[in-house]
């Protein structure tokens, strides 16, 4: 029987994986550059210290060349800055989305009595 296709992980992976990520390439790309599934990538991060720090890296690199290219596009016509800017939100949440958080606090005394109405 077999159960699909090996994914062995092999430590030169590391480099590849800057370098597509100095190309802008998302994980998804990565792995497909790889022939491997994203959920393999995500495997080998957690197995492999060196190759969570070269994928660290590589996002690192991805999100400085969309934002060189998103400074470049900005002094040329017809740049379509809200394209731009969706898929920085999408692909670099951390930096590029706009969030809000609201803390409440709530004391169970009142929780509880509201659950009994």
């Amino acid at each position: 029987m077999t159960t699909g296709r090996p994914s062995a992980y092999d430590p030169a992976y590391c480099e590849q994986v800057i370098d597509l990520g100095k190309a802008g390439k998302s994980k998804a790309q990565m792995a497909a550059a790889f022939d491997v599934s994203r959920q393999t990538i995500d495997n080998w991060a957690a197995a492999h210290p060196e190759f969570l720090e070269a994928l660290t890296r590589a996002d690192a690199h991805a999100q400085d060349w969309w934002e060189t290219k998103g400074a470049e596009g900005m002094e040329k016509p017809g740049f379509n800055a809200a394209v731009w800017k969706k898929s920085m939100e999408a692909r670099f949440r951390d930096d590029y989305t706009e969030r809000r958080e609201y803390q409440q606090t709530v004391r169970i005394e009142d929780l509880i009595a509201s659950l009994g109405k």
